[in-house]
């Protein structure tokens, strides 16, 4: 089982005619996704890569029954795209575009949970999921992966792509791996991916890579305290970062005393879950935590 989309998933590409829809629409082919169609204002009849082209979405939902999007849009453009989405009842959305302006990526979200509460987005500004040997819904390396059993969330697509190669040289693959985006407002977030690993019976374990910014990393620490049993290892980005200097992401920054790394460091520990003092150090208290486990049984 994987959470969220497998090999069987119908995936669309929003702005499939595009440099990078084209490009990881490619990738994505050739790592087994369902890409069924695609879409492009004005292109429609068109194909690209043998993926047919719809002007709308709601003509490419209609004709190949997708369940899935991936929106490869321009920051201008990548709301109503979004929007469009949504109203054809995509379950799933991945909103690969950076630089959407916050204010306006607020109110969206906060649009979606309130009318199609149903629906799923994954970003803006985040690489996406892959489901390793199943699918990969972004653009994420597939070849840094392995099937396996540990599901990873991260804020970070790099720290991502070094923590699972880590792994994998560890003899540890993952179940599902999701970059949730390193804007300040993302659609959904480290409490609800989590409660997804905690129901899904393939993932064993779970990897958590935070970043200063926000305070998601403590929210999380405070749900696996009271309902997770599942061992859990984390990584927090920037933790020699100044107070009041954006580093990197645009939710990447600290205001006054929260947001910092040792609050959410702090947070993990206090949930009882051990956090790696560098990335490749999340591999081995892994591979720790997984054999304590299996002699447990």
């Amino acid at each position: 089982m994987s959470i969220l989309a497998n090999r069987e998933t119908k995936v669309l590409i929003q702005g499939i005619t595009g440099r990078e829809g084209s490009h990881h629409t490619e990738l994505m082919l050739q790592y087994g996704t369902k890409v069924v169609g695609g879409t492009s204002p004005g292109k429609g009849g068109q194909k690209v890569h043998g993926i047919p082209v719809f002007n709308t979405v709601w003509e490419a939902v209609e004709e190949t029954g997708a369940e899935a999007s991936i929106i490869f849009v321009p920051p201008r453009f990548a709301l109503e795209a979004l929007y469009e989405a949504v109203e054809a009842g995509l379950r799933l959305i991945i909103c690969i575009t950076e630089g959407i302006p916050v204010l306006e990526m607020m109110h969206a979200i906060r649009k979606i949970k309130i009318l199609y509460p149903d629906t799923v987005l994954i970003g803006p500004n985040c690489p996406g999921l892959i489901n390793p040997g199943e699918c990969n819904l972004g653009i994420m390396p597939g070849n840094v992966f392995k099937p396996g059993n540990v599901g990873i969330i991260s804020r970070s697509g790099t720290l991502t792509y070094q923590i699972a190669y880590n792994m994998v040289e560890a003899g540890i693959g993952q179940s599902t791996v999701i970059g949730v985006g390193g804007d300040p407002f993302i659609g959904t977030r480290f409490v609800d991916l989590i409660k997804m690993f905690n129901e899904d019976p393939k993932t064993e374990a779970l990897c958590i890579i935070g970043e200063i910014g926000g305070t998601d990393e403590e929210e999380a620490a405070q749900y696996i305290k009271e309902n997770v049993d599942k061992p859990v290892v984390a990584y927090i980005a920037g933790q020699t970062s100044p107070p009041g200097k954006r580093m990197g992401h645009a939710g990447a920054i600290i205001s006054g005393s929260s947001g910092t790394a040792q609050s959410k460091i702090e947070a993990f520990k206090e949930a009882g879950v051990e956090v790696a003092k560098a990335p490749y150090e999340a591999a081995y208290i892994l591979k720790n935590m997984l054999r304590k486990s299996l002699f447990s049984l």
